[in-house]
């Protein structure tokens, strides 16, 4: 679901889910240019429903943590992940939350559904024509910064070419963050252990450990967990997790570069949060009737299942 239901820890501080969905996010588009007979039901929905009274409309994965600080009454934002469907978040939440800035961004990886929304930055930035703004810290890996700088070599650029007009585009700190859970990094005053995954097993991306009160493990894009990684967020390693938030593509069965449900259920087993949340789903998810399912799959297992 997206951030009708965000989560919070009971200090002033939540999580607001921009997006909970695929890099094609939902509706799929081809079930609403070639519909299948009987159409699909999520999808149909998703179309017929205004999206804010919607949780099967899913933006791509996106996640924004509210941090309040109690000692001098200020918010902080940051955003893990600016993907595709960007833009269309900010209309829809930020406004619905009241979000009036970005403190800081966090990339897991340079895939698309991560990375193509960096261009809408400037939107949510001051405005200035010659970009005389403090530019907002962005942190990620070394590897994808090499695939940012192909992306976007207009965000990257520090100085002008001679010759060359200066353009209003978004200003970004870029800092580079190591896929290791033993060099943590602070942004906006939050602590972040990175927790490096196989996406596909010729790829790493990175989920993050953070939270002192609400210990929260945010992983998105995983097919496999490294015993490593699964080591820093598990009971043994430290205190159990609060709320661990997980990839979750399709249904039934596995799938090369994602965790599917049997895995994601697995991995709930054995880490043992007090609280799971499913991300990055298709349209074989019906938010109802598997919250159904969850809630008894949770019942059974002690678990708490949003």
């Amino acid at each position: 679901m997206e951030s009708q239901n965000s989560s919070n820890c009971n200090d002033g501080s939540a999580l607001i889910f921009l997006g909970t969905g695929c890099s094609s996010a939902i509706p799929n588009l081809r079930c609403l240019l070639e519909p299948s007979d009987p159409p699909c039901s999520v999808c149909s929905q998703a179309l017929s429903v205004p999206p804010i009274q919607n949780p099967n409309y899913r933006c791509n994965t996106s996640l924004v943590i509210d941090h309040y600080s109690k000692s001098d009454n200020t918010h902080s934002y940051i955003l893990i992940d600016v993907g595709k469907t960007f833009r269309e978040q900010v209309l829809r939440w930020f406004t619905f939350h009241n979000i009036p800035r970005l403190d800081s961004i966090i990339l897991t990886h340079e895939h698309a559904d991560a990375v193509l929304g960096l261009d809408d930055i400037r939107s949510v930035q001051p405005y200035s024509p010659i970009n005389e703004i403090d530019p907002t810290p962005i942190y990620l890996s070394h590897h994808a910064m090499d695939s940012i700088v192909e992306k976007f070599p207009y965000l990257v650029q520090k100085q002008l070419k001679p010759g060359q007009e200066i353009r209003r585009v978004a200003q970004l700190d870029w800092r580079i963050i190591e896929e290791d859970h033993q060099r943590p990094f602070v942004a906006s005053g939050i602590q972040f252990v990175p927790l490096p995954v196989m996406h596909g097993e010729d790829y790493i991306s990175l989920g993050f450990l953070f939270g002192e009160k609400c210990r929260v493990a945010y992983i998105s894009d995983v097919s496999r967990i490294p015993s490593s990684t699964e080591h820093v967020i598990s009971k043994a390693s430290a205190k159990q997790l609060d709320i661990l938030i997980l990839d979750t593509l399709y249904k039934n069965g596995s799938h090369n570069t994602h965790f599917c449900l049997p895995q994601t259920l697995e991995t709930v087993k054995r880490l043992c949060p007090k609280r799971a949340l499913l991300i990055g789903m298709t349209h074989e998810f019906d938010h109802y009737k598997d919250n159904d399912f969850l809630t008894e799959w949770s019942q059974r297992y002690k678990f708490c299942f949003t």
